[in-house]
C-alpha cells in the first residue's frame, strides 16, 4: 500500500550529491520546513532534464516559501554529480540505488521502473500533495507546486 495525502511521510537517509559535495541526507534533516520530493526515472534523460531544469529555474519561488527540493532517482552518486554539474542544479540529487525509498512512496511501476512522481511534505512531516505519473512524459509545473506550498499551514503566503 502506498502513502497518500495526510499520511506521515516515510523517513529515509540516502547518499546525495549537493553542490558537488557527497553527503548523506535524511528527510528528517528538513523537519520544520516543507520539502518537495521529486522522484525521477533517470539522469540526463530528455523529460527528466527538462523537469529538473524547470525546478532549478524556479528555485527562487521555492526558496521564498522556505521549501527544499530533493531529487531522487536510482542512479549512483557519480551519475548525479555529472548530471548536476552539467546543468547547474542548486538542489541535492539523492541516490536511491536499491529503489527502497521509491518503494516506500509507491512510485515503482509494474516492472520496477521508477515513475515520475512528486510529493510535498509539510513542516510537520505529513504528505500534503501527491502526483504519480502513469506514462511519465509530462511533469508538474513549478506554478502548481508553488500554489500547493502557499496553501500549507504556516506558509505565511
Amino acid at each position: 500500500m502506498s502513502v497518500g495525502v495526510g499520511d506521515r511521510a516515510p523517513d529515509f537517509t540516502l547518499a546525495a550529491c549537493d553542490g558537488g559535495i557527497e553527503r548523506s541526507i535524511s528527510l528528517a534533516d528538513y523537519r520544520g520546513r516543507p520539502v518537495v520530493l521529486v522522484f525521477y526515472p533517470g539522469d540526463d534523460t530528455p523529460v527528466c532534464t527538462k523537469q529538473l531544469n524547470s525546478y532549478n529555474d524556479g528555485l527562487d519561488e521555492f526558496d521564498s516559501l522556505d521549501a527544499q527540493i530533493l531529487g531522487i532517482s536510482p542512479q549512483g552518486i557519480a551519475s548525479h554529480e555529472r548530471f548536476a554539474a552539467k546543468h547547474g542544479f542548486r538542489f541535492p540529487l539523492l541516490a536511491d540505488t536499491d529503489k527502497q525509498v521509491a518503494g516506500l512512496y509507491g512510485t515503482l511501476g509494474p516492472i520496477g521502473f521508477p515513475r515520475r512522481s512528486v510529493f510535498i511534505v509539510d513542516a510537520d512531516g505529513r504528505i500534503r500533495y501527491v502526483h504519480r505519473a502513469i506514462a511519465g512524459l509530462t511533469y508538474r509545473p513549478v506554478s502548481e507546486l508553488v500554489e500547493v506550498l502557499r496553501g500549507l499551514p504556516g506558509s505565511g503566503q
